[in-house]
């Protein structure tokens, strides 16, 4: 591709405004990246976020944006739910796709889409890429090397707490600031393991590959949340807890909660006959890594998403740097045929593992896994 890649953002909510269209907007990818067209369904939403980004054409209809908003790709940033829909409508009208995680709510949506972006030699990176990582490649190495002897068993998971209630973008007074969080806790596509366990078990898998058999416990353990003083109905399970099977004896505690932690951030625990790895601790020692003295530098704790390739010069100070990397994946890959590690096959397999555990705690009965990556 000779010019830069014509992107088109889908939803102008929390995650754009914080991180994809700060990002995008910043004069060093001026070469590499042009700011199409965004779109919103809110009101006044859309046209808001392009006069503040810098964005060519606004739309409150994502049809319109395929139709008229002139873009080679769309990153989808959108409620998780719309997804698939909107991906499947991307793929049909030529565009290539970056996803927001997650890619879709179940393994038949993903094969549909990867198998429409191969039939017209379209690409796909679905985020969460946490396997572009140093630190996760490293704990790899060292599990596989035998640092920890014989690998017994691990945990992962995240506590979602408050998380969507608090951030900045929900209290304002103007369109851009004052968004309204209620779709994370409703199904299709809310609650904590399309939320966040989707990144702890990005890394997890990205270790020990694919999982084989889920066996999970599921629920709503808080009906209600309140926010600026209304009271949201939760209709997502919110508490899950999941048992995997890696093969071999090999087993896992993943978890996706509304409080209490058992591990370090999206970092797993590692347990084996010789030694653990506890967050990015190996045997209570910092674990080596490249890149991990700069690491430590990032004021606002963000870490390891300072080594991600992209992330430099002012995309250090923006947030959703990992989200930002994911989309300069795809750039890369259309512009320069690098393809990505960041696949949507590994998306497909974390997404089998979230509805294999929820249709076992509706059974009571372990699921076996088809797909791997």
């Amino acid at each position: 591709m000779d010019h830069a890649l014509r992107i088109g953002v889908v939803g102008a909510g929390s995650i754009s405004v914080r991180g994809i269209l700060p990002h995008l907007s910043q004069e060093d990818l001026q070469d590499r990246v042009r700011l199409a067209a965004v779109c919103d369904p809110v009101p006044g939403r859309a046209e808001a976020a392009a006069k503040q980004f810098g964005v060519d054409m606004a739309f409150t209809s994502y049809e319109d944006l395929l139709d008229t908003g002139d873009v080679d790709a769309v990153t989808i940033a959108s409620p998780i739910g719309l997804h698939y829909e909107q991906g499947r409508q991307a793929l049909g009208a030529g565009k290539h796709v970056h996803f927001n995680k997650t890619m879709t709510t179940t393994v038949a949506e993903a094969d549909e889409l990867i198998a429409l972006a191969r039939t017209r030699g379209l690409k796909i990176v679905a985020s969460p890429g946490e396997i572009l990582q140093p630190h996760v490649r490293s704990i790899k190495d060292a599990i596989a090397g035998g640092a920890l002897g014989t690998l017994c068993w691990a945990a992962c998971g995240v506590a979602v707490g408050t998380y969507h209630e608090d951030e900045s973008v929900r209290h304002g007074t103007d369109v851009l600031s004052n968004i309204d969080p209620s779709w994370y806790f409703r199904k299709p596509g809310g609650g904590p393991l399309y939320d966040v366990t989707v990144y702890a078990l990005h890394r997890l898998t990205a270790i020990l590959g694919s999982a084989r058999r889920v066996t999970a416990l599921s629920g709503v353990r808080m009906p209600e949340r309140e926010f600026q003083g209304r009271m949201l109905p939760c209709t997502a399970d919110d508490n899950t807890l999941m048992l995997l099977d890696f093969g071999d004896n090999v087993f896992v505690l993943a978890y996706g909660t509304p409080a209490g932690m058992v591990t370090d951030g999206f970092d797993g625990s590692y347990f084996g006959t010789k030694g653990s790895i506890v967050g990015l601790k190996l045997n209570g020692k910092p674990l080596a890594y490249p890149g991990q003295e700069q690491a430590s530098l990032d004021p606002d704790g963000n870490g390891n998403y300072f080594l991600l390739p992209h992330v430099v010069g002012p995309h250090r100070a923006i947030e959703e740097m990992h989200v930002y990397e994911d989309i300069m994946q795809l750039v890369d890959w259309v512009r320069e045929d690098r393809p990505s590690l960041v696949t949507a096959e590994h998306a497909r397999h974390v997404i089998e593992i979230i509805e294999a555990a929820y249709r076992s705690a509706e059974t009571g009965t372990t699921e076996a896994l088809r797909n791997t990556f």
